[in-house]
C-alpha cells in the first residue's frame, strides 16, 4: 500500500492509495469493499505462470478484517493529470528553490485587484461601499498566500454580487480568476445582467391623508419604471416619514416596504403601507416625570411654535437642537402625546442636567497689542432657568480685567440674551492709558453657529467712570481727566452670508448707533456712527473672494472733548493688517496715534484652499482716520500681505502676516496676528 501526496493546484492536495492494479480514489476507498487484485490466468489452467514475479501472483480473497500484505517494491500506477506539471528539478533551468516555490501554495506575496464589468454604472456610492468593505482592498498592502487570496476573492464577489443586487442587477455574476506575475492581480469579472426595474408602486392608506396625499406620494418619490433601487426605497421611505410629521400627522406609521422581483420578465412590484393617524394642532407643553432642569414654561418660550399651530415633526426637532444648545442639558425625551381634544397633540418633554460648570481659558498675540491670557469661571444655571453668573478676568501687556457678568439666555422668547455687567479694566495703549470703571446691560437677538440668524439687533446702556491720560496735541504734554459718560449703544445687522466663521457667499451689513452725553468739566453730546458691509464671491471651486469696508463718524464734539478711549482708531488684525494696533492716523507731537471722529477702512483678499485643510490668504488692506466729522478717501494707509488658514471642525484658526506699503515715522516693517475666524 502506498500513499502518494501530490498538488493539483495552489491550495488543492490529494492522496492516492495504490497497489499493484488501479488506483482507488478517496470516494470509492470510503464506500466500496477493498478489492486485491488477480493476475491474468490461462483458462485451462488455473495455476499461475511458474515466471510470474511474486508481486503478480494472484492472491485468495480475505476477509475485510483480514490484513493484507503488499511488497513494497510493487510498481506505482501511473499519476492521474492533475493539470500542473511536475517541474524537472535535474533538467529545469530554474533554481531548484525557485523552482518549488513557483508551486508552493503557502509562497506569499504583496498583490493588486481590479474590478471588471461595471464601468458602464454610474453610481460611485456603488464603488465607495465596496472599498469599505472589501477585504481584498482592506489587506493589499500585506503579503497573501495562494490559499488567503482565494478567499478574499471569494469574500469579495459576494459583496460584490450583493451590492449589484442592491442597485436593481438581481441577475448579476461574478466570477474571480488571478493574473501571475511578480505582483499577481486579482480580478473580480462582473456580468450585471440587465436592470430590474419597477412594474407597480403601491402606497396603501395614503388616501387617508386626504388633500396632502399627492405631496406625500412625491415625497416618497419610487415610481414605476424606476430601478429596483435598494437605496432609492429606503431614501424614499425615510422621506416619506419625515413628509407626514411635518404635514401634521404626528402618529403617523409608515410599514416596510414588500418587494416581489419577477425574474421572467425582469419586474418587481413595490408595496408599502401607511397609516396617517389623523392630522393635528399643537396643544400644551407638558413636563414629563424626571424633568430636572427647567419646567414647561422656559421650554415652551424656546419653542418656535403656539397653540394651536399645525404640527409640524420639523419645529419639534428644532426643540430639541435649542435645548441642547443651551448647554444645560444631557439628553431630551421629547414625544407627542394626545392633547385634551381629539384634534390637538400635547408635547411632553423630559430633560437631564448637564454639568453646569463652565472654566475656559483664551491666549493671544498680535503686533501692537501684546500678549494677552484670559480665564473665566461660569455657572450657566446658578439663577434658573438659564441664569448664568460669570467671573473673567484678563491679564495682557496692555490690559488687565475683572468683571462680573450675569446673563439670561432665551430671555421670555428664543434667542434672546439679557446681559448685565459689572468690570474694572486698565487698558495701557499708546494713544491713552485709561483705567475705567463700567455698568452695563444690553438685550440682544444673538446668533451663533448652530443657529446662525438673518437679523440680529441689539439694545444697551452704560454708565462708564473712566480717568484716562493723553497729551496736549499742540504742545505734547502729557494730562489726566476723568469722564463721566452716559451711552445707549443700538445695533442692527443683515446676514446674508452661508456660514458664521467661514463665508464663502452672500454679503453682511451692520450699523451701530450710540448716543452719548459726556461730563468732563461741563455736560456735552455727541453719537457715534458706524458702518460695515462685507461682501463674499467664490471664484471656481478652491478661491472665495472677500472684500469689506467700515465707515464711522462722531458728530456733536469735537475731538479733544471726546474722552481718547470712546474715539475712532484704526490699525491691527481686524482694521488695517500690517500696522500696530491704533496706529493709523493723525499723532501727537511724541509720535502717538490721538484717534479721530471719522474713520475709513477698505479690505480684500483671496481665501485659497491649498491643500488639505490648509489655505492661502493674499490680502490688500487699507484705511485712515481723519479729524473732520465725515469720513474721506483721502490720505490712505496701505498694508498687503499673506495670510495662512486651518480649517478646523469649529473653525478656521487665522495667521497673518502684514506689512505697511506706506508707513509712517515708526511703523513696525512687519506685524503678525493670530486668531480663531475670518478676519472678517
Amino acid at each position: 500500500m502506498v500513499f502518494r501526496v501530490g498538488r493539483a493546484g495552489p491550495a488543492a492536495v490529494f492522496f492516492v492509495l495504490t497497489t499493484a492494479g488501479a488506483p482507488v480514489s478517496g470516494a470509492d476507498a470510503q464506500t466500496a469493499p477493498a478489492q486485491v487484485p488477480t493476475a491474468p490466468s490461462s483458462p485451462s489452467s488455473p495455476s499461475a505462470s511458474p515466471s510470474a514475479s511474486p508481486s503478480s501472483i494472484p492472491a485468495a480473497r480475505t476477509p475485510a478484517d483480514t490484513p493484507i500484505s503488499l511488497d513494497p517494491n510493487s510498481p506505482l500506477a501511473a499519476l492521474p493529470d492533475i493539470g500542473v506539471g511536475w517541474p524537472d528539478l535535474a533538467t529545469s533551468p530554474m533554481d531548484p528553490a525557485a523552482a518549488i516555490a513557483a508551486v508552493d501554495a503557502n509562497a506569499e506575496s504583496r498583490y493588486a485587484w481590479r474590478i471588471d464589468g461595471i464601468d458602464g454604472i454610474n453610481d460611485t456610492l456603488l464603488r465607495q461601499r465596496f472599498a469599505q468593505l472589501s477585504t481584498l482592498d482592506a489587506n493589499d498592502h500585506q503579503a497573501a498566500n495562494a490559499a488567503q487570496l482565494d478567499r478574499r476573492a471569494r469574500e469579495d464577489a459576494d459583496l460584490l454580487n450583493s451590492l449589484l443586487r442592491a442597485e436593481g442587477y438581481y441577475d448579476a455574476n461574478v466570477v474571480t480568476r488571478v493574473e501571475p506575475g511578480a505582483k499577481p492581480m486579482v480580478v473580480l469579472s462582473a456580468t450585471p445582467g440587465t436592470l430590474y426595474k419597477f412594474k407597480g408602486v403601491t402606497i396603501d392608506g395614503i388616501a387617508a391623508a386626504g388633500d396632502k396625499a399627492p405631496g406625500l406620494v412625491t415625497a416618497f418619490g419610487v415610481k414605476p419604471e424606476d430601478p429596483v433601487n435598494s437605496d432609492a426605497i429606503v431614501a424614499g421611505q425615510a422621506k416619506l416619514t419625515t413628509q407626514i410629521g411635518r404635514e401634521g400627522f404626528p402618529f403617523a406609521k409608515v410599514g416596510d416596504p414588500a418587494i416581489v422581483v419577477d425574474h421572467a420578465t425582469r419586474t418587481a412590484t413595490l408595496d408599502l403601507s401607511v397609516q396617517p393617524g389623523g392630522a393635528r394642532k399643537f396643544g400644551q407643553i407638558v413636563a414629563l416625570p424626571g424633568n430636572r432642569v427647567f419646567g414647561a414654561d422656559h421650554v415652551a418660550e424656546i419653542a418656535r411654535f403656539s397653540p394651536g399651530d399645525p404640527y409640524d415633526a420639523a419645529k419639534i426637532d428644532d426643540l430639541r437642537r435649542a435645548l441642547i444648545q443651551t448647554s444645560l442639558v444631557s439628553a431630551v425625551d421629547i414625544k407627542p402625546v394626545q392633547g385634551t381634544t381629539p384634534d390637538t397633540v400635547d408635547v411632553a418633554v423630559k430633560l437631564d442636567r448637564a454639568p453646569p460648570h463652565t472654566v475656559a481659558g483664551e491666549l493671544g498675540y498680535g503686533t501692537g497689542e501684546g500678549a494677552r491670557a484670559e480665564i473665566s469661571w461660569t455657572h450657566r444655571n446658578l439663577f434658573p432657568p438659564e441664569g448664568a453668573l460669570t467671573l473673567r478676568s484678563v491679564l495682557g501687556t496692555q490690559e488687565q480685567l475683572g468683571s462680573i457678568v450675569f446673563r439670561r439666555n432665551n430671555f421670555q422668547a428664543r434667542d434672546r440674551v439679557l446681559t448685565l455687567q459689572a468690570s474694572a479694566v486698565h487698558t495701557n495703549r499708546d494713544a491713552y492709558d485709561a483705567k475705567t470703571f463700567t455698568l452695563a446691560g444690553t438685550l440682544e437677538r444673538q446668533t451663533n453657529i448652530f443657529f446662525q440668524k438673518t437679523w440680529t439687533w441689539s439694545l444697551g446702556a452704560e454708565l462708564i467712570a473712566s480717568d484716562e491720560r493723553d497729551v496736549i496735541v499742540s504742545t505734547g504734554d502729557p494730562r489726566r481727566r476723568t469722564f463721566f459718560i452716559g451711552a445707549l449703544p443700538t445695533s442692527l445687522n443683515y446676514d446674508g452670508s452661508d456660514d458664521l466663521l467661514n463665508p464663502t457667499k452672500g454679503f453682511r451689513l451692520g450699523g451701530r448707533l450710540s448716543p452719548e452725553v459726556s461730563l468732563q468739566g461741563s455736560v456735552f453730546g455727541y453719537t457715534r456712527t458706524q458702518f460695515d458691509g462685507s461682501v463674499y464671491q467664490p471664484i471656481g471651486g478652491s478661491v472665495v473672494l472677500a472684500a469689506r469696508t467700515r465707515l464711522g463718524t462722531i458728530v456733536g464734539a469735537p475731538r479733544d472733548q471726546v474722552a481718547p478711549s470712546r474715539r475712532f482708531y484704526a490699525g491691527g488684525g481686524a482694521s488695517v493688517r500690517g500696522y500696530g494696533y491704533q496706529s493709523i492716523g493723525p499723532r501727537d507731537p511724541n509720535n502717538d496715534p490721538i484717534g479721530g471722529r471719522s474713520l475709513t477702512e477698505f479690505s480684500i483678499e483671496a481665501r485659497v484652499k491649498a491643500f488639505g485643510n490648509f489655505g492661502i490668504v493674499p490680502f490688500l488692506d487699507a484705511g485712515n482716520i481723519y479729524t473732520s466729522p465725515l469720513p474721506k478717501f483721502t490720505g490712505l494707509q496701505y498694508g498687503t500681505g499673506i495670510g495662512v488658514r486651518y480649517y478646523s471642525n469649529f473653525g478656521p484658526i487665522r495667521l497673518d502676516v502684514g506689512t505697511p506699503i506706506n508707513p509712517q515715522p515708526g511703523d513696525s516693517r512687519i506685524a503678525v496676528y493670530v486668531s480663531l475666524g475670518q478676519a472678517f
